[in-house]
């Protein structure tokens, strides 16, 4: 359900701010080899099939494989960029993002995306402030954007209280990036070199621990908890963990629930319990890879998540 719901949506890219304190533009920022803006566009092209990037009127961009749009006002702040993105896409309505966040986090991502079912926007609230640059809007959202900017209403957040909005707390958005790196944005040179320096030191730790062990943590509901008398366990797992991995831990951890939840092989769920990963997929493929810092969920199946 969760693709479905991707699959109506389309991920919106705003790069049309000044960039002021930047002193250059900040979508053509260096990063990683690319553009800044290629960088993003790329990454979310492997969870969205559609990516519009909204951009000012005689903004200079390098060829892009997403689809442009350009301001019909230059620099009418976060509600313009949002409303002409919007106004580009089809389907239910988007995520939308700035150029600034390099470090997008896609389950975060899927997640946010996929709580719009009975919302009009879907916002998280990081250290005591919305996010509405990391949020997703629905379609249905652009008249009441239209008017905002008729009365020069420039931030997202007058928005909200018209709208169904549901506000995503930290201890939700822990669950997928416990740093808050998503929100880590990019206004001026020093903060440029900072996420610079933190990329990379994020990709020699996936060179080097490529093949070392991976560290998740489960949790347990319902029958589970109850027969283990606890929540939460955590399990160090071989770098090319699979699901099968995941449960043989959880056995030989907690035998209590072999044969109850867990069959005696060790190597999968009885009929009636189900695992979730990251609060977004239920899976049942045993050869379904880990990665680290997942969060597993096992839970009865007639819980309904």
């Amino acid at each position: 359900m969760l693709d479905q719901i991707v699959d109506d949506f389309t991920a919106v890219i705003l790069i049309g701010g000044k960039s002021s304190r930047m002193g250059r533009p900040k979508a053509l920022l260096p990063f990683g080899n690319e553009p800044l803006v290629d960088h993003l566009v790329r990454r979310l092209e492997q969870k969205f099939k559609r990516v519009v990037v909204v951009a000012a009127p005689d903004q200079e961009l390098p060829p892009l494989t997403a689809k442009v749009v350009r301001d019909e006002v230059a620099y009418q702040g976060p509600v313009g960029g949002i409303y002409y993105g919007l106004k580009a896409t089809s389907g239910t309505g988007a995520f939308v993002t700035s150029c600034d966040a390099p470090f997008l986090n896609l389950p975060l991502i899927s997640f946010l995306t996929s709580q719009i079912s009975n919302h009009d926007v879907v916002v998280p609230y990081w250290q005591d402030r919305f996010q509405p640059l990391h949020a997703v809007y629905r379609r249905s959202v652009v008249p009441l954007l239209e008017e905002q900017l008729e009365r020069g209403e420039l931030r997202p957040i007058f928005l909200y209280d018209k709208v169904r909005t549901r506000k995503v707390g930290e201890e939700e958005i822990r669950r997928f990036d416990p740093e808050g790196l998503s929100f880590l944005n990019m206004n001026a040179p020093n903060d440029y070199a900072q996420a610079l320096m933190l990329w990379q030191q994020r990709a020699n730790s996936t060179e080097c621990t490529e093949d070392a062990p991976l560290s998740c943590t489960i949790e347990l509901f319902g029958v589970a908890r109850l027969l283990a008398k606890t929540q939460v366990i955590s399990l160090s797992l071989p770098g090319d963990a699979t699901l099968t991995h995941v449960l043989s831990a959880v056995a030989q951890r907690l035998p209590v629930l072999v044969g109850r939840v867990i069959n005696t092989d060790g190597t999968d769920l009885l009929a009636g319990f189900a695992c979730n990963i990251n609060g977004t997929n239920f899976v049942r493929d045993p050869n379904t890879k880990i990665h680290p810092q997942d969060k597993i969920f096992i839970l009865s199946a007639d819980a309904g998540g």
